[in-house]
């Protein structure tokens, strides 16, 4: 049983690491709602009252709202692609049988040891020739294709973990390795899955280095590109640089404490205990 001391210090803990992450966001904040004409950041509120009239300022000469949809259209489709990829290779991987497949898995958990900037260069040069350069396809393919090794991966690991008694009752009860994967494995892992959707999400949205390379039009630019611009044009507007950054991070924050439960549960556990 955990003494009272072992319990205190505990949370003075993680106390500590909260207030030590929540400090630079707080600085972000009270800069967004800070004079234009202040070059003040920190923690300092301004003398003439809060200015929420920065978030709408940065929102309309930023472009944010084009970049947005953007950056919802580039993630989604890629969260989706990587979750339905990822689960049906993992399942194949982590349950089945088949000649090869722990060498075709390793090919797979290559592409976390492969480093971007490597890629990137090839990359642009291939899908230039294929048209596929300044537009959607050219941002989501190579995305998804980088998040599937994590999410083949990822997933093979819940798989592996999952109840055998349950898969083998699944079968005894004359269902396929389709059934057993969508009606009984799918809907057990939904702490896995969530937690792969979480860090897909924030690993495409927060990506810049390939909306850089494969993107030279404004129409489809993602938000950390279009962030990049705005804060060249803007580069002495602190409140207007504090205010977009804010814009382009809630999302992330959105998606991360509607799922932050789940989330937990997938990164402490992952699969259901037998």
């Amino acid at each position: 049983m955990i003494s009272r001391t072992e319990r205190t210090l505990t949370y003075a803990i993680l106390a500590l690491f909260t207030v030590v992450s929540l400090t630079p966001v707080l600085g972000i904040v009270s800069t967004a709602l800070g004079s234009q004409s202040s070059l003040n950041t920190g923690f300092s509120l301004p003398d003439d009252g809060l200015h929420w009239g920065n978030f709408a300022d940065a929102w309309s000469r930023g472009h944010f709202g084009t970049y947005l949809r953007n950056s919802v259209l580039v993630t989604l489709a890629v969260v989706a692609i990587t979750t339905v990829f990822s689960v049906l290779a993992a399942y194949a991987f982590g349950v089945m049988r088949f000649p090869g497949s722990t060498a075709l898995f390793y090919l797979f958990v290559l592409g976390l040891a492969l480093p971007q900037e490597a890629l990137v260069v090839p990359l642009y040069f291939d899908l230039r020739q294929l048209e596929l350069t300044d537009t959607y396809w050219g941002l989501i393919l190579p995305q998804a294709a980088q998040s599937l090794a994590f999410g083949v991966f990822w997933m093979r690991t819940y798989f592996r973990g999952s109840a055998q008694s349950v898969i083998e009752a699944a079968r005894i009860d004359g269902a396929n390795s389709w059934t057993t994967l969508w009606r009984v494995l799918v809907p057990m892992g939904r702490p896995a899955i969530s937690t792969m959707v979480v860090i897909v999400f924030m690993w495409t949205w927060n990506e810049f280095l390939m909306a850089l390379v494969m993107v030279s039009d404004e129409a489809h630019r993602t938000v950390p590109l279009g962030l990049a611009f705005f804060q060249g044009q803007h580069s002495s507007e602190t409140a207007l640089l504090a205010a977009a950054a804010v814009l382009i991070a809630l999302p992330v924050v959105i998606v991360y404490v509607a799922l932050q439960r789940r989330f937990i549960e997938g990164m402490l556990s992952g699969a259901v205990k037998e």
